[in-house]
């Protein structure tokens, strides 16, 4: 802490325009689990590709689908490369967290260091390889068995499981932060215990567990820990291990594991979700989801059994861009008919990813679209790695001509900027810097992409999975910040009051693997080399992270007829008016003119139109009676209005002079002379006069010749005053 106050003050002096670094070692990020060099050398995934490709079964075999995933391309990934970057330039060494997961091999081969990557070989940029994966150990304490009930396991591989973790140091305590643990012995751990291979093999449970994705799907930083008194998270002490490796103890990064952890999909009953699931109608685990049940040969072997069950080891997420990027910049590293193969499997995880409805509500003064999203995943929709990824609705509105007439969060392809209107629904997570962190940093506090310093959450309406609570997720540090889910709701609704003239709606839901704003952070903040401005000139020759159509839906409409003119003045059957009476009434719901009819007898005839509630019909003839109606015209048609009658008299002389006097608290006192034959008299007030103005609203009657004003006192400029005499 007294690093970090010595930063602030030599800061103060000129705040830079890129965020200060904290001052972090090695020491900062290290965990438990297998550390470099207690894994042995894994073998490279060409290893593999000997028996588990090729063998005519291109849709299912294990080899061509993770290729063509973006596990495989973890460390080729140009939009990571260009993250690591800024991570280390902000918080040095941090990189060795993130290398990690995004390429073990060379992370367990003690390659990882310079954190920047520039050590790591070819084989290296394989990602999350085959053989990572597959010698996976179960996180358990010594003479524990992590598998009771399964028998294959106590009897083949629980004694080399006790056997590798009897060599570490330190345990993890939970599948997450990339605390791996990885055996030395070159066996090969999967789901089956009846494996035919050329290779030595161990029956392991993990595999078919979520706990092995939450290895690296659970990501905190452990430079933060979680102080209980206040909620907040604060810096360690500089150039030590953390104090706990328990991940809920450090800051959240990601959550997608824990968020399917307390949701219903882990459940016995789990959920019925058969566009997932392959050959599974209820899925579970995410590998229920991300490798679903398919029909098929695991292996090239001849003896090798025809499976049900066997896992597609594309590992699908939602990115449809970076494999292009990865493409073009690994050219001669990768399969682009595999890669253009999980492109597709991206985008057909993205438009079963969450339901969309949308309802009409033709009820009130102008038509509200409801747009309800469903997330139909097993966890927030979206989750994993906040900076930059989010999903938006854009609803349009048009009208009879098909005009648009209204649009919310309209998107830009030609600039890539979204719109940020006041109904812009964006569902996204905005970590950022608390004051305290932002002040040694020296950049604003708030949301922010500093994503290694950022210790604070300030939004998050990203949309729950079924079976969220409340309580559940603020224990695992994912709780709705800034909007609000009741417990078991897993749908979000939006509302959209559209103009009276649409007759027709359409939302669309969108995905972005990537920001406008966030990948021109990468690129002008990075001072260390060019893969930010490599990322932005990939993400500028493919596309500009064209947005993904999730779901949509439209309808057209008919608008109900106005509703009907109410409450007239001069009120119906009135006697005593005056001959310059102005004619005004309640405006009906959904009306845009107002036509109105006046005269002596039916038919009345149409003598004027108004888009105001209110008309001068000028001089009216003395001693008459006069019958009057509005008719309400809308979108939706005309609706004829109820008669209503008046009497006009000849007037009476006008009070004069009209005295008015502002009384010591602030109150208006008006005074005038008696007028012969008058019964009352009838107080006009208006805050402006003009032919295009509203008349003056009658405000009182009084059979006194003075009238108090109580509101006198709002008014802050001027006012208007009229008084008539009323006849009896």
């Amino acid at each position: 802490m007294k690093t970090l106050l010595l930063l602030l003050l030599a800061g103060a002096l000129a705040a830079p325009v890129r965020a200060l670094p904290v001052p972090t070692t090695l020491a900062d990020f290290a965990l438990p689990g297998s550390q470099p060099g207690q894994s042995g050398t894994l073998e490279n995934p060409s290893h593999c590709d000997n028996c588990h490709a090729n063998y005519g079964e291109q849709a299912v075999e294990p080899f061509h689908n993770w290729r063509g995933g973006m596990m495989a391309q973890a460390m080729r990934d140009p939009l990571f490369l260009a993250c690591l970057a800024v991570a280390n330039q902000d918080a040095p060494q941090s990189g060795d967290l993130c290398l990690r997961c995004h390429t073990p091999k060379g992370w367990l081969e003690g390659r990882s260091i310079p954190t920047d990557g520039s050590a790591l070989t070819a084989n290296d940029r394989q990602g999350v390889q085959c053989a990572f994966c597959h010698q996976l150990v179960t996180p358990t304490a010594l003479g524990v068995n992590p598998w009771p009930g399964e028998g294959h396991y106590l009897s083949g591989t629980y004694p080399r499981d006790q056997t590798y973790l009897g060599t570490l140091a330190q345990i993890p305590p939970a599948s997450a932060n990339g605390m791996y643990i990885v055996d030395s012995d070159r066996g090969k751990r999967g789901p089956y215990f009846d494996s035919v291979a050329r290779h030595a093999d161990y029956y392991s449970p993990l595999h078919k567990d979520s706990r092995l994705c939450g290895t690296c799907h659970d990501v905190s930083n452990p430079v933060f820990s979680l102080d209980p008194a206040t909620g907040r998270y604060l810096p360690n002490a500089f150039g030590q291990a953390p104090p706990s490796a328990d991940p809920r103890a450090q800051f959240p990064i990601e959550r997608t594991f824990s968020e399917w952890q307390v949701s219903q999909y882990n459940t016995a009953e789990g959920v019925y979700a058969p566009q997932f699931g392959g050959n599974l109608s209820v899925v579970r685990s995410c590998q229920d989801c991300h490798m679903r049940d398919v029909t098929g040969h695991g292996c090239s072997m001849n003896n090798a059994p025809l499976r049900t069950d066997l896992p597609h080891h594309d590992m699908t997420g939602g990115n449809t861009v970076v494999p292009l990027w990865v493409a073009q910049h690994f050219p001669g590293e990768v399969s682009v008919a595999a890669l253009n193969d999980g492109i597709q499997r991206a985008r057909y995880m993205l438009q079963n990813a969450a339901g969309l409805s949308l309802e009409m509500d033709l009820d009130g003064p102008r038509p509200v679209a409801r747009v309800r999203v469903t997330n139909e995943t097993g966890h927030k929709l979206p989750s994993g790695y906040p900076e930059g990824r989010r999903i938006w609705l854009n609803i349009k509105g048009f009208d009879s001509g098909n005009q648009l007439v209204y649009e919310s969060a309209a998107y830009d392809p030609a600039t890539a900027i979204l719109s940020h209107d006041a109904e812009a629904k964006v569902y996204e997570i905005k970590p950022g810097l608390s004051p305290f962190v932002a002040g040694l940093v020296q950049q604003p506090p708030g949301p922010s992409f500093h994503f290694v310093q950022n210790d604070t959450i300030y939004f998050d309406n990203r949309i729950p999975p079924r079976g969220f609570t409340n309580s559940a997720f603020q224990e695992i540090q994912s709780p709705p910040v800034g909007h609000t889910y009741a417990d078991g709701q897993y749908w979000d609704d939006s509302f959209y009051e559209l103009p009276l003239g649409a007759v027709r709606v359409e939302a669309a839901l969108y995905y972005q693997t990537v920001s406008r704003e966030y990948i021109d952070f990468l690129r002008d903040e990075n001072v260390t080399n060019t893969a930010g401005q490599l990322a932005w000139n990939l993400w500028d020759t493919h596309g500009r992270s064209a947005p993904e159509l999730m779901n949509s839906a439209a309808t057209a409409f008919v608008l109900p007829s106005p509703e009907a003119a109410s409450a007239p003045t001069p009120p119906d059957g009135a006697t005593d008016q005056p001959l310059d009476a102005l004619l005004a009434w309640a405006s009906g719901a959904r009306a845009t003119r107002h036509l109105i009819h006046l005269g002596w007898e039916e038919p009345l005839p149409l003598v004027g139109s108004s888009e105001e509630a209110w008309w001068d019909p000028g001089p009216l003839a003395a001693d008459r009676l006069y019958h009057w109606r509005i008719d309400e015209e809308g979108p939706g048609g005309l609706t004829p209005g109820p008669t209503w009658s008046f009497r006009t008299v000849a007037p009476l002389a006008a009070p004069a002079p009209l005295l008015i006097e502002r009384l010591e608290d602030g109150r208006l006192r008006l005074s005038w002379p008696a007028v012969p034959q008058a019964q009352s008299y009838r107080i006009y007030r208006a805050d402006a006069l003009g032919p295009s103005l509203p008349p003056p609203l009658l405000v009182a009657e009084v059979t006194d010749t003075h009238w108090i004003d109580q509101d006198a006192v709002a008014l802050i400029q001027r006012g208007f005053y009229l008084v008539r005499a009323a006849r009896p």
